[in-house]
């Protein structure tokens, strides 16, 4: 059984928050959109674990 970590765990985050920026750059909702649902379903496979999976989906409905 997997447990959902929530603690940092981004080295250089502001780093990484300006790629992800930068990603979404010059791209239309729908365009922006699709990224954050490949980006979402790229990193679930990642972890694989479907219980973590399920903490992340019940603290994402949560805010």
């Amino acid at each position: 059984m997997g447990t959902l970590n929530t603690e940092p765990n981004i080295a250089r985050p502001d780093d990484f928050y300006a790629r992800l920026l930068a990603a979404h750059e010059g791209k239309s909702k729908a365009e922006s959109d699709a990224i954050n649902a490949r980006l979402v379903l790229i990193l679930s496979n990642h972890i694989g674990d479907a219980e973590v999976l399920d903490q992340a989906l019940t603290l994402a409905a949560q805010s």
